[in-house]
């Protein structure tokens, strides 16, 4: 597969031929599988104290009285400490030993990489995600793009290459989140826009701008390909970042 390396001001400076990792398979199953696996790891094991709701010394009456056997308050009649009681136990309380991470095989996370990596080419799957963009895909940028210091310049360089709108696309759908999440760290919700590869240090130019996801290629993962499982995100690829994935054609 042939690709075009464009220059900072869009001009084609030359074509090359895509790692073979691009000609992958698309697997969907996969995909999700590995994002999954990915999201459950940042989940927080949470759970109730041991003596949650049996902080009490009630005790049962026992045989003889016409009630029933559970354990009640002293100085009083009222019942205690079990579930179905005012104050008492949960009966099914979340526990902290609750196993929480999908886990995934080695090999099925590897090719699940390489099809979100070959996904990002598929004209299709990009438009399906909502992804906006002029001209062919893959962007590739000759390595000077790794350079850029300013934000401004980063934009002069999507803006010729095309890709720009998906930036503003993102900016344009920031809203306040609906219910209790918008006070608890999450009150805005925002489309994802670009991925930018680099073989070096990220951009960090671009980490100001809407939606924008800055990463090297030696921390590359399925999430960043595929954001909720849907994979055909709109990829900005460095020339030499093209050149480190050809080690992701043998795992």
């Amino acid at each position: 597969m042939k690709a075009q390396v464009k220059q900072l001001d869009g001009a084609v400076s030359r074509e090359i031929t895509l790692p073979a990792v691009f000609n992958e398979e698309y697997r969907p199953d996969l995909i999700r599988k590995a994002v999954t696996s990915q999201q459950s790891e940042r989940r927080q094991p949470h759970g109730t104290h041991p003596y949650a709701g049996i902080r009490s010394s009630a005790v049962g009456w026992g045989s003889g009285r016409g009630m029933s056997h559970v354990p009640r308050l002293k100085n009083g009649s009222r019942a205690a400490k079990v579930p179905q009681a005012k104050g008492g136990r949960e009966a099914h309380p979340p526990k902290t030993e609750k196993i929480l991470v999908r886990y995934i095989n080695k090999k099925e996370k590897a090719k699940a990489l390489r099809s979100a990596i070959s996904a990002t080419t598929n004209e299709d799957l990009v438009k399906e995600r909502g992804h906006r963009f002029e001209g062919g895909i893959p962007v590739i940028f000759e390595d000077r793009f790794e350079e850029l210091k300013k934000t401004a310049e980063v934009i002069n360089a999507l803006s010729s290459a095309g890709v720009y709108a998906d930036v503003e696309r993102s900016k344009a759908s920031r809203k306040v989140r609906a219910g209790r999440g918008k006070m608890r760290g999450r009150r805005y919700k925002q489309r994802k826009s670009l991925l930018i590869v680099t073989a070096g240090q990220p951009l960090a130019a671009a980490r100001n701008l809407a939606g924008v996801d800055v990463i090297t290629v030696d921390h590359l993962n399925t999430e960043l390909l595929a954001p909720g499982s849907q994979a055909g995100r709109l990829t900005v690829w460095t020339e030499s970042a093209l050149k480190a994935l050809t080690r992701l054609e043998v795992r």
